[in-house]
C-alpha cells in the first residue's frame, strides 16, 4: 500500500524523485501546504474509495497515519 500512496503522493505533488516512507511527515518533509493537502485527500478518497473528515486529516502528519486509518476504514 505504501508504494500506492507514495505514488499519489509524488504525481499530486510534482515530486518524482523524492523518497517517501510511512515516517515521511506531509509539512516538515513534503513542505505540504493546506491546498496541496486538500488535493492529496481527494486522491486517497477517489483511489481507497473512503472518507478522510477533515478533523481526522488534522490528526494525521506522516505517511503512515495515512496508511493506517485508510486501511480502518476499507
Amino acid at each position: 500500500m505504501l508504494e500506492k500512496v507514495a505514488a499519489i503522493i509524488r504525481e499530486q505533488l510534482n515530486q518524482e524523485n523524492v523518497e517517501i516512507t510511512e515516517a515521511t511527515r506531509f509539512k516538515e518533509d513534503l513542505e505540504v501546504d493546506s491546498l496541496d493537502l486538500f488535493e492529496l485527500v481527494m486522491a486517497f478518497e477517489e483511489e481507497y474509495g473512503v472518507s478522510i473528515p477533515s478533523e481526522e486529516l488534522e490528526n494525521m502528519a506522516t505517511v503512515g497515519d495515512v496508511i493506517r486509518y485508510i486501511q480502518e476504514q476499507a
